[in-house]
């Protein structure tokens, strides 16, 4: 089955098939992260900037402002849910959670 993954209402969204599964506005937490100077970064995400899929797993790259720091930037790759092959269902990470993004690849 083909999923198909987008990005809506310039870059607020991420939808799994034709589903809104994942906004921006929320904090999301780094580390061994590139973001900021930050050992831990607090990074309230404004934008989706690229979405992308290492199946099952949908990654993306947000635009967003540390609040501890304040420094701005992009973040690297970091998974926000899987996307089942065989039903095409999607199920969340939890925004919450500490998360290690993936470096962007020069």
């Amino acid at each position: 089955m083909a999923t198909a993954i987008h990005q809506l209402d310039d870059g607020a969204w991420v939808s799994v098939n034709d589903e809104r599964v994942m906004s921006v506005s929320d904090l999301w937490r780094l580390v061994d992260h590139d973001f900021c100077t930050c050992e831990v970064a607090d990074v309230l995400a404004e934008g989706f900037v690229d979405v992308g899929v290492e199946p099952p797993t949908v990654t993306v790259r947000f635009a967003g402002q540390c609040i501890a720091c304040g420094a701005e930037g992009v973040t690297g790759w970091i998974p926000i849910g899987r996307a089942d092959p065989e039903t095409g269902a999607f199920r969340a990470v939890d925004p919450d959670a500490v998360h290690r993004p993936r470096p962007v690849a020069d």
